[in-house]
């Protein structure tokens, strides 16, 4: 993910024998990031080795939205397939702190 300030914070799949512990790039990059002090965030990429693009899952779309807003998400995989949407596009009519 990319910071406002242009600084990149990298993640990776934290996985475990119980899957519901498991945590995502996306997430780790966001807490990476947001436990060095950043608190912009204009873009986040998600890539993987496979054939169909990866998007956020629901849980990620979710942390995304409330550190990133309507942040630029990239996809790509590793044969340099690219698509680029904006997190309103994955994630319409979100929960955020304006409900609280």
């Amino acid at each position: 993910m990319r910071a406002t300030s242009g600084r990149v914070f990298t993640g990776c799949n934290v996985e475990n024998a119980t899957y519901g512990l498991t945590i995502c790039a996306e997430r780790v990059a966001i807490f990476k990031a947001i436990s060095e002090g950043e608190r912009g965030f204009d873009a986040v990429a998600v890539a993987a080795d496979t054939e169909m693009l990866t998007p956020p899952c629901g849980a990620c779309r979710q942390i995304i939205w409330e550190f990133c807003g309507d942040a630029e998400i990239i996809l790509a995989n590793l044969k340099g397939k690219v698509e680029t949407y904006r997190m309103s596009q994955l994630f319409p009519k979100p929960f955020d702190s304006s409900f609280l």
